[in-house]
């Protein structure tokens, strides 16, 4: 299920307006904090879909009955790019489980490349709300991978895709491969260039928030 959340107009677009924004982008502190307000935003939409249990909280002048969430949740990202935007999502999902996953593409000399992941580190995610993020969407093949990967350690409740910035084919790729799980999109760029950059985008993401690469 595709929720879009740039089809109502929220503050939320000025966060994605400023990460795209080259005379924002090189404040790299600024580019980080829109990322994870990005994820705050994505986080409390994502908190509707919980479950929610009756708990009684005791104030200073008596009893408060609070419905509070009662899933387990597991947030997971694609190192390196993918910090900021699950540091969002873990502000807010503060007792959350963690999964970490390196992939990367491996570009050939023709132009050509392949998802090629290095590490992983995951908790049981049996039964719980499994919520994997990624700054960008491009074809969709690291994020497949990854979920994959991290599919290996149980079968969640549900799985929540959280994007920045996808592409038209990224978001038909995901969905053709997991119909079931919602993909929570920022904003959505139709265009994706014959090296699979998105346009307009915003760049590389990794590189802005961290710092240049020496390797491709």
């Amino acid at each position: 299920m595709l929720h879009r959340l740039s089809d109502k107009n929220t503050i939320l677009n000025q966060f994605v307006a400023e990460i795209r924004d080259v005379n924002v982008q090189s404040d790299r502190m600024r580019f980080r904090k829109n990322l994870e307000r990005i994820g705050q935003v994505i986080a409390y939409e994502i908190s509707s879909y919980l479950t929610f249990e009756s708990n009684q909280v005791e104030t200073p002048l008596g009893i408060s009955n609070c419905e509070l969430p009662s899933d387990r949740i597991v947030l997971a990202t694609i190192l390196r790019a993918g910090l900021p935007l699950h540091n969002g999502l873990l502000s807010y999902f503060d007792k959350a489980d963690n999964a970490f996953v390196s992939a990367y593409r491996q570009h050939h000399k023709d132009g050509t490349f392949e998802i090629k992941m290095q590490y992983m580190t995951c908790p049981s995610i049996e039964d719980a709300i499994l919520v994997i993020s990624d700054p960008m969407l491009a074809t969709g093949a690291s994020m497949q991978q990854t979920i994959s990967a991290v599919l290996d350690h149980g079968k969640p409740k549900q799985i929540h895709i959280a994007i920045g910035i996808a592409s038209s084919n990224g978001i038909n790729y995901i969905e053709r491969h997991y119909p079931d799980a919602h993909l929570w999109v920022a904003a959505e760029d139709e265009e994706l260039t014959a090296k699979s950059y998105i346009v307009p985008g915003l760049g590389d993401a990794g590189d802005l928030a961290y710092g240049s690469k020496l390797q491709d």
